[in-house]
This record gives C-alpha cells, structure tokens and sequence, in this order.
C-alpha cells in the first residue's frame, strides 16, 4: 500500500531550501534521515519518502555537484553504494538492486546516489523507473520502522 506524496511541496523545499544533503549531514533536524553508513569522505542514509521499503541514498560529504568530476571520489562513493547494495540484498528480500545517480543543478544539486531495492513479485508494469516514482506514492513507513531497518543495515553492511 502506498500512500500520496506532495510533490509540489517538496520541489518547491528543495528548490528554496538548503541543500537537503548538508543539512542532514549536519544533522538539522528538519532534514533527519537514518543513517545507514558514515565514513570521512561519505553517508548513506534511508531515504525519508520511500517508494520501496530500504530505498537508500549514498552522498559524498563535500557539496559536490559533478557525479564523475573527481575520479577518487567517485570510486570511493561507488564502493560504498556496493556495500549498500550487498547489505540490502541481505537485510530485505529483493528481485534486484536499483542503483540511479539523479539530481538537477536546479533542485537536489549535492550528487547522490540511489539505492533502490526492488522485492520479488512487483508485475513488469510496476517495476524500473516506475517503482521508484515517489510521484506514485510512497510506503507509509515509520520513524521506528526506519530506525530498525537503519540498524540492521548498519550490521550488514561490510566495507570493502
């Protein structure tokens, strides 16, 4: 069961708001997420409007806006999407992993990656770009849900 989402309100946050990344990397309140991963150079938290139940995003620290401008960066966060991946696969049952690089220079600018476990059993018609469409609905996951989830992830989860 999936339940609506407001898009135009969240375009219209992070479009006029501060980057949604560096806030909740500074831990503002009002952009709290679950972290799953944190290291010096990046994080990897739950996304807070899931379409899929662990739908992870994987951040470098630095405010960067380019994906593949620094090689070492891009290695090091790719790794770490790995081990997200492989941590999901673990944690949930999954039919496949989707893993997407989005953002726009006009809203979502910090690069982040996502990570976006697919569960077995979705019909074709619901599965790839629409199973990750907010715009359809998200899962009314809750705080303590995602908390838990978070710390089961966090175990699973084995750096390269």
């Amino acid at each position: 069961m999936r339940v609506p989402f407001d898009a135009a309100a969240y375009e219209q946050r992070v479009r006029t708001g501060p980057c949604f990344v560096c806030a909740t990397l500074r831990g503002d309140p009002d952009h709290r997420h679950h972290m799953v991963y944190e290291d010096g150079t990046c994080a990897a938290f739950l996304n807070r409007f899931p379409p899929l139940l662990g739908y992870t995003l994987v951040v470098p620290r630095a405010h960067v806006v380019d994906v593949t401008g620094d090689r070492q960066l891009f290695r090091h966060v790719t790794d770490v999407v790995h081990d997200v991946a492989e941590a999901l696969k673990l944690v949930l049952e999954t039919e496949r992993i989707y893993l997407m690089s989005l953002g726009s220079h006009q809203g979502n600018a910090h690069v982040h990656w996502h990570v976006a476990p697919l569960p077995p059993g979705v019909p074709y018609e619901q599965q790839q770009f629409a199973a990750v469409m907010s715009s359809r609905g998200i899962l009314p996951v809750t705080d303590a849900e995602q908390a838990a989830l978070a710390a089961r992830l966090r175990a699973a989860i084995r750096p390269s």
